[in-house]
């Protein structure tokens, strides 16, 4: 079952000025494996502005509630090339609560613009209440 879907745009000129104003930005933003290739090579800016768009459209998958760590989740890339999502820390937390059990992301960029989408998907009646929080019961 669909328990979210996000979708964010960023302009890639605007990230790479951002990335150039602020240098520890990139550190804040991604896990070091995020910022290269698997040849060795530092990932280019329209790339690292389609992972930024797959995080904010994560959060947004996952309502966007405050809190959420940039570095909690990592955009990959398969062998093929398909990227997925590793989450843990603070994003694991929220994920577990709605019940996310698996993630679907899709990258683009284009036409300086880098757009990306996450769904989240999973069994909302298979979340459990963090160890603080009262059950949730059907009423509401």
């Amino acid at each position: 079952m669909i328990i979210g879907v996000g979708i964010d745009v960023a302009e890639i000129d605007r990230f790479a000025a951002a990335l150039e104003r602020t240098p520890t930005m990139a550190d804040r933003l991604f896990v070091g494996r995020e910022l290269w290739l698997p040849s060795g090579q530092r990932r280019g800016t329209a790339s690292l502005a389609a992972r930024f768009a797959a995080k904010e459209a994560l959060a947004k998958a996952l309502g966007a509630p405050g809190g959420l760590r940039w570095t909690d989740a990592e955009v990959c890339a398969a062998e093929t090339g398909q990227p997925y999502l590793r989450v843990c820390g603070t994003v694991a937390e929220r994920a577990a609560e709605l019940g996310v059990s698996s993630w679907h992301v899709s990258l683009s960029h284009d036409a300086g613009v880098a757009s990306a989408v996450v769904v989240a998907e999973g069994d909302p009646g298979g979340a459990r209440a963090r160890p603080d929080e009262e059950p949730r019961n059907a009423a509401g």
